[in-house]
């Protein structure tokens, strides 16, 4: 059965993933009255929050997920939709190992969930992180693969098959961080006093490897439009640092990248000599 809304999936792992990284390109096709729906996989349970933002709320999953809901509001998304799955920390910590951290999950347990969302809200358009999770965490590459499987096999009546196929998604792209920015980035750090090895709030950042791995950018979104948007939810995530990165260098390094957001075109293949793409639904059918 064929459908003529335009329909956007962002598969990401913790509440603030949408808004630090892709949230000029969820709020722009909102904005363009694209259906634009948000799966999570977590609550970001294991982040580390000052106790002044855990007043009123029971938990380190209620604020944040108090948090998710204000940014969604903002970038004008049709849903949020939670996998359930635990926070697994960063590498190497203990909440790596626990019972329900996503981390820990069978890959098809996982894409499974992603496949029952696909074939209800059929979009023709998938987003998730890029190979490295953006930044080498568990949960970034552990929802990234099961958003590749689960676009692999929606259309396989094989697969969770308790919910019956539709119209699989046609196109799905990998956020990236521009290399350019990381590369300004790890060469800058050391001159305000800043290891670019230990980078983030807890130091367990290596700028320097990720700056070190270079995925192509087929696809690269003005979000000019939007970025006051952008800008608003992310201050939502308080409890994260949003809203509070000042006017030091950062801020600044930040805004001489942050007009636009690219991707690498994970499906259909990149032909040779295609030229980037500036609209994610150009090709769609």
């Amino acid at each position: 059965m064929s459908q003529s809304k335009q329909v956007l999936m962002a598969v990401l792992a913790h509440p603030d993933d949408e808004s630090f990284g892709m949230g000029g390109t969820l709020a722009l096709y909102a904005a363009r009255g694209v259906e634009v729906h948000l799966i999570c996989a977590t609550r970001g349970e294991v982040g580390d929050v000052d106790p002044e933002y855990l007043k009123g709320f029971g938990s380190i999953a209620d604020r944040r997920e108090s948090e998710l809901r204000c940014a969604a509001g903002i970038l004008g998304l049709a849903g949020v939709h939670f996998l359930d799955y635990r926070d697994s920390g960063m590498p190497g910590s203990r909440d790596n190992s626990h019972p329900q951290a996503l981390a820990a999950q069978p890959l098809d347990r996982v894409a499974a969930k992603v496949v029952q969302l696909m074939r209800a809200l059929r979009p023709q358009v998938v987003l998730t992180f890029d190979p490295i999770g953006g930044y080498r965490h568990p949960d970034h590459i552990a929802i990234q693969r099961a958003t590749v499987r689960a676009f692999e096999q929606a259309g396989n009546p094989d697969f969770a098959a308790d919910t019956p196929p539709t119209d699989p998604p046609q196109r799905m792209y990998f956020h990236s961080f521009p290399h350019g920015f990381l590369k300004v980035m790890v060469k800058l750090m050391p001159l305000i006093g800043k290891d670019p090895h230990r980078f983030g709030a807890n130091g367990d950042i290596d700028m320097t490897s990720i700056a070190e791995v270079s995925f192509p950018t087929n696809a690269r979104i003005d979000i000019h439009p939007v970025l006051k948007q952008k800008r608003e939810a992310g201050a939502c995530h308080a409890s994260q640092g949003g809203g509070r990165m000042g006017g030091g260098l950062t801020s600044l390094i930040l805004g001489l990248f942050d007009r636009t957001e690219t991707f690498m075109r994970a499906a259909p293949p990149v032909a040779k000599g295609e030229k980037v793409e500036h609209d994610l639904f150009a090709a769609v059918s």
